[in-house]
């Protein structure tokens, strides 16, 4: 506490000390008589009823104070005493004359008021004295004022009107001992200590009262990130159109499952170690279904299915490496393989899932090493490009892109292929946005799958559709330890425009 809280404290239980019943009756009158500023002794005051050495009551004081106008005809006198001295002294004065030689404000005012008063007349174009003496009642009700006497209220009313007053409310206090009221205040303590304990101090110290009805601070709910919110919201959309989440909660996969099973070659450059996460420790995954593993291998290196494959010799060592999954084409492979080889045989399905992948890239505004990818499937018999291409623009419109233009493009594990690009009307630009295509025969043959079954797929980002909603141009806000977690708090809920 400052040297003046002290000094307030001090002298507030020294004016309650001569006896139980001493009071402070006005905490304001009594300040201007101990010198003592009121906001000082209204601090110090309130530390002292927290620990009830005082009582207080509430006292509100109301009057009236002097406006800067009022103030200025305090010392100058009203507009109209003006306008008459100046009319008086020239024996008369036209409208122009009047505002150069007291102001137009104040011959606005006075002249209205001259008139009203009965001080002054019009005579042709001047202004003439009618009164012979008069007196500025208006300069006389505020020096009255200025000098805390009272006044009627129909003069108080006409001088509010004219902004001479303003209405002051004034708070101040009555204080009277407390019930724990001591001419000196001695700190208590808030903790007991292993000081304390030791030399028995605890036994004379005295310690604060502990209050457990007060109620602690609220705990703030936790808040959903924007990428979890438009997750959510694809969530509802694929579910809406019949698809089956897939469980996607392993990062990582072997080789095998990650390429291999998709009829992507050993060789591929995006098996390199400056594209890929590979696992150091365990380094190799235990096991694998042989008899698929046999099939996929001699896919690889004879063909089937109308393909004559690659042509090279493969390895098992590369197949068996662990890996942080890049796609989740990867659990997609593995879904499509218990399908084939189900109970009862095949049946048509759609999966989907929504889930992080890792590449090892480097990293820049629009790039990261991990982010979310969303992925959809169906397989089903005879399906053909033009199936797929209604599914895409079915889940486009469900998020509000209605604008869709398919370009040829080539994936290792899908033929035909197509990039996706819309026109998305916040942006005003036609945008790649996803990736899609129908899976090889290479890769559904072994799998054991019907030969007349197809399936289509498409994938696009989580993040860049969420960029895209909230209006994040760096990824680097989006997701990672750079985030602002007031940006998590405060993003709205995500909602797309259904167009279908």
């Amino acid at each position: 506490m400052s040297q003046l809280g002290t000094n307030a404290e001090e002298a507030i239980l020294q004016a309650l000390s001569p006896s139980p019943t001493s009071v402070i009756n006005d905490t304001y009158t009594w300040c201007q008589t101990v010198s003592l500023e009121h906001n000082v002794v209204v601090g110090s005051m309130k530390s002292l009823l927290v620990e009830e050495y005082i009582c207080t009551e509430d006292i509100s004081t109301s009057f009236f104070s002097l406006t800067d106008e009022g103030n200025t005809v305090l010392k100058e006198g009203s507009p109209e005493v003006k306008v008459y001295n100046a009319v008086k002294e020239a024996g008369g004065l036209t409208v122009p004359e009047l505002q150069n030689a007291v102001g137009k404000g104040a011959a606005k005012i006075g002249m209205g008021n001259c008139m009203k008063n009965k001080w002054a007349k019009k005579s042709g174009d001047k202004i003439v004295i009618v009164a012979e003496e008069i007196v500025d009642e208006v300069q006389q009700a505020l020096i009255k004022i200025s000098n805390e006497e009272s006044i009627d209220g129909k003069t108080t009313t006409a001088l509010k009107k004219r902004k001479l007053l303003q209405p002051i409310t004034r708070k101040s206090y009555k204080i009277s001992r407390g019930p724990g009221y001591a001419p000196q205040r001695v700190k208590k303590a808030a903790d007991l200590t292993k000081e304390m304990l030791d030399n028995d101090t605890w036994k004379t110290t005295t310690f604060k009262s502990y209050n457990f009805l007060t109620l602690g601070e609220k705990v703030g709910g936790g808040y959903l990130h924007p990428l979890l919110k438009v997750r959510a919201e694809f969530r509802i959309i694929l579910m809406q159109m019949g698809f089956e989440e897939m469980p996607t909660s392993k990062w990582v996969e072997s080789s095998f499952w990650n390429f291999d099973s998709l009829f992507q070659p050993q060789s591929h450059p995006a098996r390199d170690a400056h594209d890929t996460f590979f696992i150091k420790h365990p380094a190799k995954t235990l096991s694998l279904p042989e008899d698929y593993y046999e099939r996929v291998k001699e896919m690889h290196e004879n063909g089937g299915a109308g393909s004559i494959g690659y042509r090279y010799e493969f390895e098992r060592d590369e197949t068996l490496k662990n890996l942080l999954r890049t796609h989740t084409t990867a659990i997609s492979s593995q879904m499509l393989y218990r399908l084939a080889n189900q109970p009862g045989g095949f049946t048509p399905a759609r999966y989907f899932s929504i889930d992080r992948v890792f590449r090892n890239e480097t990293m820049d505004a629009t790039h990261l090493c991990e982010f979310h990818q969303v992925e959809g499937l169906v397989a089903d018999y005879d399906l053909s490009l033009g199936d797929l291409i209604g599914t895409i623009e079915t889940f486009f419109k469900k998020i509000g892109i209605t604008k869709l233009r398919f370009k040829p493009a080539f994936n290792p594990y899908t033929e035909p292929s197509m990039e996706i690009f819309g026109y998305h009307p916040d942006l005003k630009k036609w945008t790649e946005i996803g990736n899609s295509g129908m899976f090889r025969p290479e890769m559904l043959a072994p799998m054991g799958l019907p030969e007349n079954v197809r399936v289509i797929a498409w994938g696009l980002s989580l993040e860049r559709p969420t960029m895209i909603k909230y209006g994040i141009k760096n990824i680097r806000d989006l997701f990672g330890h750079k985030v602002e977690m007031a940006r998590t708090r405060t993003a709205p809920v995500c909602r797309f425009v259904d167009c279908s």
